[in-house]
């Protein structure tokens, strides 16, 4: 129990010293630009290696979130398969779902593993996940569920 404590005062206090809000579009987050993302172009991480700031000039609307792109091939491979591309838990800190908690991702704060993308809320958060990859993704993904609510029951 001390420990789920400490990694909830980690995980919230770091996403109050890096101001990042707890804005959601649907379920995907959106940083405070109101981008997913913050803005990022979300096929960079795999094409160009790591984060590229994507124009209003590239958009797509995907998960409840508009998607910013440096170039309208990256739009065009995004909307062509938007989950190849889209971070792992909506966005959100995968040491932060490791912890089963829900947190904003910040996405200066990456990694690709296995062909996916990963984002964790501040540069400590990201040591930790680098520390244990494959622990943390695996205790993350069996906390998700749990932290993701189900879609609401269509009422018809």
């Amino acid at each position: 129990m001390l420990r789920k404590s400490l990694g909830a005062v980690l995980i919230a206090g770091t996403a109050t010293l890096y101001g990042l809000p707890a804005a959601f579009a649907g379920e995907q987050y959106v940083g405070a630009n109101g981008y997913a993302l913050s803005g990022y172009d979300a096929v960079a991480y795999f094409t160009d290696g790591g984060p590229v700031e994507g124009s209003e000039a590239y958009s797509y609307d995907y998960n409840g979130a508009t998607w910013l792109f440096a170039s309208a091939e990256h739009r065009d491979q995004f909307a062509a398969d938007p989950q190849a591309y889209a971070p792992v838990y909506d966005g959100h800190c995968a040491f932060g779902a490791a912890q089963d908690y829900k947190v904003p991702g910040d996405p200066l704060q990456w990694r690709v593993v296995d062909g996916h993308l990963y984002v964790n809320v501040s540069p400590r958060a990201q040591e930790l996940f680098l520390q244990d990859v494959p622990g943390t993704i695996s205790r993350a993904d069996a906390n998700w569920p749990a932290l993701e609510p189900a879609p609401a029951a269509d009422p018809q």
